[in-house]
């Protein structure tokens, strides 16, 4: 079952009501010649790390404050809620102020069938 929330809002209140946050890197990573450790996040858990400790000079750590409001969660940002779809048939579940995305899954001949069926009933496809 799909459930969907409808309404849409103008990319530029959208963006006004998106909070910024800095980049999370993992302690250490970019140092010097430290190329062995990459930039993505992993948690610090050692007993005497700084960045664990929440020291402020060693950069921020993720934390639920940075979280987006829930009435633009899960938004494209064209303004509308972003749909994923896997066939044609889902294709009518959906409302007219969604924006469809056609899953990775999906190959190319029923994804041209779906293209062609959004364009029908005149959806927002976003890939």
């Amino acid at each position: 079952m799909v459930i969907f929330m409808a309404g849409t809002l103008k990319p530029s209140k959208l963006r006004a009501m998106k909070k910024t946050h800095p980049k999370f890197f993992r302690q250490n990573a970019g140092r010097g010649t430290r190329k062995r450790i990459k930039e993505g996040w992993k948690r610090p858990r050692g007993v005497d790390n700084k960045k664990r400790e929440k020291v402020k000079t060693f950069g921020a750590e993720p934390t639920i404050g940075y979280r987006n409001p829930k009435a633009i969660r899960g938004m494209h940002p064209c303004g509308r809620m972003e749909v994923r779809v896997h066939n044609e048939a889902m294709l009518a579940l959906i409302p007219q102020d969604a924006a469809v995305r056609i899953a990775a899954g999906v190959g190319g001949r029923m994804r041209e069938r779906i293209r062609a069926k959004g364009k029908e009933l005149k959806l927002k496809l976003v890939n």
